[in-house]
């Protein structure tokens, strides 16, 4: 017979392990909870003659609770330890970060948590009969830690990121409505990622003049979008009309939070229809 006495005084996880325990169809277990000293138990009994394969149901069971019960509050304990500068709001929302980043391809690469903590708990676990919840996550399982360690790291940076655009954003649409509007409309015609401005007439604008005044371009590489942009800051249109020959993508976003009720979008008129074709014929040749 092989037994298992997992120790915790966490309510929800002994709840969570009886009830798994229960709805899992594995014969020849019994299982009980009992209290002995400071610790409630849940002693699970194996009288069958696969020990391979109660190593793995135990293994899952526990895996499971690794990351139910414990992974959010590492995290929130490495956040608070590594990052006890930012204010509570801010280590919520790099937590909300954590929790986003947990399903990328980049934290599925950087360990394969579930396969990682079943392994250590089975090597555990051949030489234990018993186990500490606690004491074995806190302390045994290093390298999961030093994964969400870099997790956190990951979602810091993309906080801080996320914040300077934030006040990047605000800073420019202060400015904006603090002008008063020197055209009356604008057309931004936007392809893949390439824009062209027109006047009121349909004429093309041009942005050669302004790029020596360019005060706002957003990359120093001066695409298109810098130009763009830089003219719209210089001239401030009271409407920008943006005619979508492609996807909506994160430019076209920035240029409706700077302007906000200032723009409307387009994908069907003359202009639209006129500059698709064009696009078309391009591609073609």
């Amino acid at each position: 017979m092989k037994s298992l006495c997992i120790k915790t005084n966490n309510t929800d996880i002994l709840n969570y392990l009886l009830e798994r325990i229960k709805s899992i169809d594995f014969e020849n277990i019994t299982y009980s909870k009992n209290k002995f000293k400071i610790y409630e138990n849940v002693i699970i009994h194996y009288q069958g003659k696969n020990i391979l394969e109660f190593y793995d149901f135990v293994c899952s069971l526990l895996q499971e609770v690794v990351i139910q019960f414990y992974e959010e509050k590492l995290i929130e304990q490495l956040i608070n330890y590594n990052y006890f500068y930012f204010d509570e709001y801010e280590k919520d929302k790099i937590a909300e970060n954590c929790i986003n980043l947990k399903d990328s391809e980049e934290y599925k690469i950087l360990v394969d948590n579930k396969e990682y903590i079943k392994n250590k708990i089975k090597d555990y676990i051949i030489e234990n009969k018993t186990i500490i919840l606690d004491g074995y996550v806190y302390f045994r399982l290093q390298d999961y830690t030093k994964c969400l360690d870099n997790l956190v790291d990951t979602a810091v940076n993309q906080f801080v990121i996320e914040k300077e655009y934030t006040e990047f954003i605000n800073l420019l649409r202060i400015y904006v409505e603090s002008r008063l509007p020197e055209f009356s409309m604008l057309h931004l015609i936007y392809n893949k990622g390439e824009s062209i401005l027109l006047d009121s007439q349909k004429n093309v604008v041009s942005v050669s003049d302004n790029i020596y005044n360019a005060k706002y371009l957003s990359d120093i590489s001066f695409s298109s979008n810098d130009y763009a942009l830089n003219t719209l800051l210089t001239l401030l249109p009271e409407k920008i009309e943006i005619h979508l020959i492609d996807e909506e993508d994160e430019f076209i976003n920035t240029i409706k939070l700077i302007f906000e009720d200032r723009v409307s979008i387009c994908r069907d008129c003359n202009i639209c229809k006129t500059y698709r074709l064009l696009n078309n014929a391009r591609i073609i040749h």
